[in-house]
């Protein structure tokens, strides 16, 4: 039996599952051991000479035993690699529903620009003198992330996400010391349903966390937020568009609330992307706020980075920026790298990273927003709501929704109340949808929300490729409220690794491959 692609149905998989193959490969689907088990100590891929007589002079340092590496041959370890590649899921190879944190297609112009001799080869020891053309790149950048946001600083270094919370709440505690408070301001409002690297990130730098509570509409209210103000509160951490996927309608209020009791707005940036050329932070109140260039501006995320997460902030923020920070002077930019050397009025808390971020990002995110214009980024906000809402409208009827009140922005909230009584679980469900050719959507976050299903389809999946995913899941819906339960309990059923103990994994991880013993032996 053939399903309408021409492609077997579950029943004609089933059959094929009969004709096991002597290699463990199915067609083109290989299987690929571990580097460790296709290499061997005794051999090496490449011929090196012996060494002439030399003195050693590690002294008790020196190795005693073999390095205990594989030796590949150049054509093996090649096919290692491109079948390990050939197993990955990404947003090159289909559409990635992660909510959140999802990436958008990164575009090869971008990619060009970013490889072009001068920005690609920079080394960030060279004489300042031989970099001008970077050193637009970071103002002109600037320029437009100010522009976007509204707000008159911008902090370039930090290299992702929670590392870009760290500098703007580690701004917010050193002009909170300038005013003598350092002592008595020490506490951080976190929202229920944040991002746990707020809570975190808080934490990490000396303050305390109290949670602000959600509302049943899935959003925080400014009335529980004055009820917990006081002389203690140093900020809050709110994220907008907030991770239930809702514009937090009271913002401007909750902003106007902090600033009256004399603490601060950081506003997490994951969700930027949403509101770009529609509503600017600055606008609404915002003293530091990062951005995730990876979701936002298009470039490389997580795996295929390294990250940037620039951080901008407000009037009362910008003097604590940490260097390096660009400085213009009499109309040609200076990069400022030591304290020292700022200019007066200026108070860097200090230095987030080595160097000066990454100048690859910064390519990359200038050329998605030459390349779109204002227009164009506004459009591509509009595109990623639209695809959101339009997931949300084509899956309500089956899925259940627990903010149904509110129109969804980036991303569209599912819980697991329509699986109840199908002994099927949010992770079989998402487990499922690997079979399906689908990398799952976020499972389980944000905790105010029972059995979360978080998808986020960006702008940049088209009307044929959210449909194809719409009708899948409506499959693996209908599916799991028929009593199709083997469908879902046992999956994947056709992954190249099987249903993992997750659990176990993440609490007793084995750190170190260990030659497994023969079967023989094992038996004894």
């Amino acid at each position: 039996m053939l399903n309408r692609q021409g492609r077997p149905t579950q029943a004609g998989e089933a059959a094929s599952e009969q004709h096991a193959t002597f290699t463990g490969n199915k067609a083109l689907q290989q299987i690929e051991p571990l580097i460790f088990e296709i290499g061997h100590h005794e051999t090496t891929g490449v011929d090196i000479d012996a060494p002439a007589p030399f003195k050693p002079r590690l002294g008790k340092h020196a190795r005693k035993d073999g390095i205990g590496l594989p030796g590949l041959s150049e054509p093996e370890a090649m096919r290692h690699y491109v079948r390990l590649s050939q197993k990955n899921y990404g947003i090159d190879t289909g559409l990635f529903p992660l909510g959140s944190c999802t990436m958008k297609h990164n575009a090869r112009l971008n990619e060009k620009m970013a490889r072009l001799p001068g920005f690609s080869d920079l080394h960030p020891l060279q004489p300042l003198s031989t970099v001008p053309g970077a050193l637009d790149v970071m103002l002109q950048l600037s320029h437009y992330l100010m522009t976007l946001t509204g707000m008159p600083a911008v902090a370039l270094s930090p290299k992702a996400g929670a590392h870009g919370e760290a500098c703007g709440m580690m701004a917010i505690k050193a002009a909170i010391a300038a005013k003598g408070e350092g002592a008595t301001r020490n506490v951080v409002l976190v929202p229920e349903s944040a991002h746990g690297t707020n809570p975190a990130t808080a934490a990490l730098i000396g303050f305390s966390v109290k949670s602000v509570p959600a509302r049943p509409d899935g959003t925080v209210a400014v009335e529980d937020v004055r009820a917990l103000l006081g002389p203690e509160i140093a900020a809050i951490m709110l994220t907008n568009p907030n991770t239930c996927g809702i514009f937090e309608p009271q913002i401007v209020e909750i902003a106007a609330a902090m600033h009256e009791a004399g603490a601060y707005f950081y506003c997490d940036g994951a969700n930027f992307n949403a509101i770009v050329g529609k509503a600017k932070p600055g606008d609404l109140g915002v003293d530091a706020m990062h951005i995730n260039l990876h979701k936002t501006f298009s470039t490389p995320h997580g795996g295929g980075g390294p990250g940037a997460g620039p951080v901008v902030l407000s009037a009362r923020l910008a003097p604590y920026a940490p260097v390096p920070f660009i400085h213009v002077e009499n109309g040609t930019p200076r990069l400022i790298e030591n304290k020292d050397d700022a200019p007066a009025g200026n108070q860097p808390f200090g230095r987030m990273t080595a160097f000066h971020g990454q100048m690859g990002m910064y390519v990359r995110a200038l050329a998605y927003m030459l390349s779109h214009g204002s227009d164009g980024m506004k459009q591509a906000s509009e595109d990623a709501v639209l695809n959101a809402n339009y997931i949300r409208a084509g899956l309500s009827d089956l899925m259940s929704l627990p903010f149904p009140d509110h129109p969804s922005m980036h991303e569209a909230l599912f819980d697991d109340e329509w699986l109840k009584g199908t002994g099927v679980s949010t992770l079989d469900f998402a487990k499922a949808m690997i079979d399906e050719g689908y990398h799952p959507m976020t499972v389980y976050f944000p905790l105010v929300v029972h059995g979360a299903m978080l998808i986020e389809p960006t702008e940049s999946e088209s009307k044929a490729s959210l449909d194809l995913f719409i009708a899948t899941l409506r499959d693996l819906a209908m599916a799991a409220q028929g009593n199709d339960k083997a469908r879902f309990t046992a999956a994947p059923h056709h992954a190249p690794i099987r249903r993992l103990d997750e659990t176990r994994a993440a609490r007793q991880p084995v750190l170190k491959w260990v030659k497994p013993q023969p079967i023989a032996e094992a038996a004894e």
